[in-house]
């Protein structure tokens, strides 16, 4: 079983940056694609970034061209590097990773944009 701890999250504001990273620990090398989605307040969760497992990224058009996301396998992390960013990028931030048959999810981590 893997287990996803998210950390990073904090009040920024607009046209700041923000660096996420994602924990994974238990059975790391069974994860095959991690992303990140988030929710705002009263919205539902929206994908924001995969990252597959050969590395490829693809991103919402949303975000496209100001967040950047990785992963460092072997260690089992995952990251998002957030710029330029705006209010309407305020949410929880949740890591989802695919691993083992099973989608497993993050806590959450508060992102909010304010001046």
């Amino acid at each position: 079983q893997v287990q996803l701890v998210e950390s990073g999250g904090g009040l920024v504001q607009p046209g700041g940056s923000l660096r996420l990273s994602c924990a994974a620990s238990g059975s790391i090398s069974e994860i095959v694609n991690a992303g990140w989605y988030r929710q705002a307040p009263g919205k539902q969760r929206e994908w924001v970034t995969t990252i597959a497992r050969d590395g490829a990224t693809t991103y919402a058009n949303s975000v496209k061209g100001r967040f950047a996301s990785s992963r460092d396998s072997a260690r089992g992390m995952v990251y998002l590097e957030m710029s330029n960013l705006k209010p309407e990028d305020t949410a929880v931030y949740f890591c989802n990773v695919f691993a083992g048959a099973s989608w497993i999810w993050g806590q959450g981590t508060q992102v909010t944009v304010s001046a």
